[in-house]
């Protein structure tokens, strides 16, 4: 792959990290929970953080080693087994994890696709790191449904 097409894959995955990172802001002006609130945060600032690192792998010829190790993580198929639910000014806390999921989920997606389109090397290992990041976000967000959705009872 010609290095100007790899460079307009990584510009079209950092115009998705920004996408990603204003979606993400403007759900905070739908959100009134302080901890859902605090959770959409953390994962804007993670998109925020995606971008950051795509314009320094884009113009110094980044370092891959610079993500995390996807890891073990854990394959809750939330996303897979439920609709996403419309965005709202009405939406439970379920829902906005629920949303966020699947947004995640399309981001794994997207990096394990580019992934697949180079040969063995430097950008396709940062591309498959990318997809364990977002694959890592979606199992946070399945997480915090799952633990709304089925609260813990006293009885177990």
């Amino acid at each position: 792959m010609t290095e100007r097409r790899i460079l307009g894959l990584i510009d079209t995955a950092i115009q998705r990290e920004e996408a990603a990172y204003r979606f993400y802001t403007d759900l905070l002006g739908l959100v009134a929970d302080p901890s859902v609130k605090d959770t959409v945060q953390w994962i804007a600032q993670e998109e925020r953080k995606h971008k950051t690192f795509l314009v320094q792998y884009r113009d110094r010829g980044g370092d891959a080693e610079a993500l995390r190790d996807a890891g073990d993580v854990v394959y809750y198929k939330i996303s897979e087994y439920l609709e996403e639910p419309d965005v709202s000014a009405d939406m439970t806390r379920q829902d906005i994890f629920l949303v966020a999921s699947h947004r995640e989920a399309r981001s794994h997606q997207f990096y394990l696709a580019l992934a697949q389109l180079h040969p063995e090397g430097e950008t396709r290992r940062m591309l498959e790191q990318m997809a364990g990041e977002e694959l890592r976000h979606k199992e946070k967000m399945e997480y915090l449904y799952t633990n709304t959705a089925f609260p813990q009872t006293d009885g177990g």
